[in-house]
């Protein structure tokens, strides 16, 4: 049997990602290590896995909660979040790939000790820089994208972070051009960094290489783009990547059988930190005949739900989904493929990242509704969950896209794969 490392980003959607894949790998008898920051640490293991722990920067004086560096560094960014996202490259963008950047170089020799120590036969990657130590291993490894596709870019799609219409190309080129000057700097210095590391120089324009053996990225046809170039050979498209959760949900009795129909709020264990927001929602779902579910996350305890609500800092989400009629979302790769999988149609109110992409691309193919995340009406909110329940032909839909996710599942088609590799 083979060793299997998975390397996901120190977030909670990278990881259940590879949680899911690795769940099958394990079943098979292979061996499944995790490499998780610190603050993550017993997490994995409590779910059957081995864990090797790494830090990305210097430890702090108190102790972390799981991901604790990047909440508190997209709490101290979110105003930038009420800017056009072009405005965002310089402003959210570059700081982000340059945090991503400094983790990078700080944890260079500790996976060193691991993949020593591990010896893995295939090491898998969620992420979205280069870690050289990975190359320099001479270990076959695995890239996964569970971010949005515009990451692997190409001339007839929008440029990734832009969030930009698929049927609107003006815009497009000053944003390529802005994002290219935004980066520049930071690629060079990053890039001669891998090549003193033992990884080869940085693709123009990229933070990671695409590996020689296998590529995966994690998105539905349904909602895929249409490229005019081709991908090569190695990549793979996994419609869906659907952890395996055994936690059930216990809802009180007023939310479980209430009057109207039963709502999903989760803006991820990120964008919940955003309380003024939260607080709005909170609100504005507090006016409609509906029930809801709230995952507040971190700052669960800076505010209180309404009377048509119930929620906890921390859900199982697949076993929501199940649920639920439609979702409240900010559009987070891991919860946009989600709702695909178990056809629940979503409202997407987009905060960083890739979520303004994985917002605009729901909105265009008719699975959900994005909306101006600060600046959107009561109303506005009110009338498209009413317009997304109301759809019989959208439900058909969905339903009809759920099941083809589901008969196919991405995990055991990850697994395949890998195993392949590895062997």
């Amino acid at each position: 049997m083979a060793t299997v490392v998975f390397f996901p980003e120190g977030a909670y959607g990278p990881t259940n990602n590879c949680v899911g894949i690795g769940q099958v790998l394990a079943e098979r008898g292979h061996r499944v290590v995790f490499v998780i920051e610190e603050s993550f640490a017993s997490s994995l293991e409590a779910q059957g896995f081995e864990e090797r722990l790494m830090r990305l920067g210097p430890p702090p004086e108190v102790e972390e909660e799981p991901g604790q560096f990047w909440k508190d560094f997209i709490r101290d960014t979110a105003p930038v979040f009420r800017k056009p996202t072009i405005e965002q490259l310089s402003e959210f963008i570059e700081p982000t790939w340059r945090a991503l950047c400094d983790g990078a170089r700080y944890v260079d020799d500790r996976l060193r000790e691991i993949f020593d120590e591990v010896q893995p036969d295939v090491i898998v990657e969620d992420n979205v820089l280069c870690f050289p130590a990975i190359h320099d291993s001479g270990r076959p490894w695995v890239r996964v994208v569970s971010c949005n596709p515009l990451e692997l870019k190409d001339p007839a799609i929008a440029p990734v972070f832009s969030g930009y219409p698929a049927a609107d190309r003006s815009g497009w080129d000053e944003f390529r051009a802005e994002y290219a000057r935004a980066i520049a700097g930071l690629h060079g210095e990053f890039s001669a960094f891998c090549a003193e590391r033992g990884a080869p120089p940085l693709p123009e324009g990229e933070f990671i290489h695409e590996s020689g053996s296998l590529n995966l990225y994690l998105y539905p046809a349904a909602l895929d783009y249409d490229r005019s170039l081709q991908l090569a050979p190695t990549w793979h498209r996994l419609e869906s990547c659907v952890r395996r959760v055994e936690d059930s949900v216990e809802l009180p009795d007023h939310i479980a059988g209430g009057d109207g129909s039963l709502l999903y709020l989760s803006l991820g264990s990120l964008g919940s930190a955003d309380v003024d927001l939260m607080k709005r929602l909170v609100d504005v779902l507090s006016r409609t005949p509906h029930r809801v579910i709230v995952s507040k996350g971190p700052q669960h305890t800076e505010f209180e739900l309404a009377e048509n609500m119930w929620g906890a800092e921390f859900l199982p989400q697949p076993a929501v989904l199940l649920l639920v009629d439609a979702v409240i979302t900010h559009g987070g790769n891991n919860t946009t493929t989600e709702c695909m999988y178990f056809g629940k149609p979503m409202v997407a109110l987009p905060l960083f990242w890739d979520q303004y992409d994985n917002a605009q691309r729901v909105d265009e193919t008719g699975y959900g509704i994005r909306l101006q995340t600060y600046e959107f009406e009561e109303g506005e909110l009110h009338s498209a969950l009413d317009r997304l329940l109301a759809d019989e032909g959208l439900a058909a839909r969905m339903a009809s896209t759920a099941g083809a996710l589901q008969a196919f599942p991405g995990t055991v088609r990850a697994a395949d794969l890998i195993e392949r590799v590895a062997s």
